[in-house]
């Protein structure tokens, strides 16, 4: 705002924020989203808040709906599917992949419609844009975290158990796949999200879109059963999301097909798929008032 030093001089400009237009296929200003933390913080707690508000089972949804999908998945996929679970049991097998799939699939859900959800909220008030479906997948691992504990009573309830479980050396990397499978949503969702502003029905897509690429993606099955059948296997295999599950389960449960190239694959398509969705959203941000 400006300052006057008294009515008789000229007003001495003393901005403390200039909000220019912005031209560019990239111009997200990083210093400026880590100005606005405060804000992330605040719509993560928002999201947090509204999500469990009013509801029978507040928080404890988060917990119940893996639980229930694991003991579907055991039922349908272990008992009367018979698939193999290389040797670990059944139900921990499930659950380790479904945690994994579940913090990814609400990384995309719940950002695949951020223009056309916040229109509103948009269109009044200035602040950066990326700030809202970053708060999504930050409110996204809240939830995984609190899934991963459940899946740690499990897992040395089993231990206790004399189930041949152990942790490798992998367990380190697990802060890099939860960034990597954060950052792998964001993109993806940001993506569709951009798209969304033109294409309405892409957001109803997305929630049928997300459940074939749990199928095309090692959940229910181990990627050691796709041996015998080649094609099968490349399929999967270029799947970004066959890496972090698999590698997942190798460090929780000590079983698990991982490479170094399929690894390297699904980093690299991480990135890509982050840069291209920064850039439609800094793109679509300055026009998608005119078309939402």
């Amino acid at each position: 705002m400006a300052q006057h030093a008294n009515s008789n001089q000229s007003p001495t400009p003393g901005w403390t924020t200039i909000i220019r237009p912005k031209t560019g296929w990239f111009d997200i200003d990083l210093e400026e989203l880590w100005r606005y933390r405060d804000l992330v913080a605040m719509f993560v707690k928002r999201n947090f808040t509204v999500l469990y508000k009013q509801t029978i089972l507040g928080p404890a949804r988060i917990l119940l709906n893996p639980l229930l999908t694991t003991v579907i998945f055991n039922i349908v996929f272990g008992n009367i599917a018979g698939i193999s679970t290389d040797g670990v049991p059944a139900f921990l097998f499930y659950m380790a992949g479904n945690t994994v799939w579940t913090f990814f699939a609400n990384c995309i859900n719940n950002t695949a419609n951020t223009f056309v959800a916040n229109s509103q909220v948009f269109g009044k008030v200035y602040f950066p844009r990326l700030t809202m479906p970053l708060s999504q997948v930050l409110t996204s691992f809240l939830n995984f975290a609190i899934q991963c504990a459940m899946f740690v009573v499990f897992w040395v309830y089993f231990a206790l158990t004399g189930a041949e479980i152990h942790l490798t050396l992998w367990v380190l990397y697990l802060p890099v796949l939860v960034l990597q499978t954060m950052l792998l949503g964001l993109g993806v969702g940001i993506v569709v999200s951009s798209l969304t502003t033109k294409y309405r029905d892409l957001a109803i897509a997305v929630g049928f879109g997300v459940q074939l690429w749990m199928y095309a993606s090692p959940v229910v099955y181990p990627l050691s059963t796709l041996g015998n059948q080649p094609v099968l296997r490349t399929v999967v295999s270029l799947n970004p999301m066959t890496a972090p599950l698999e590698v997942f389960r190798l460090a929780t449960l000590g079983t698990g097909t991982v490479s170094l190239g399929g690894l390297a694959y699904s980093l690299v398509f991480t990135l890509v798929a982050l840069v291209l969705g920064v850039v439609l959203f800094s793109r679509v941000e300055k026009t998608f008032m005119d078309t939402v």
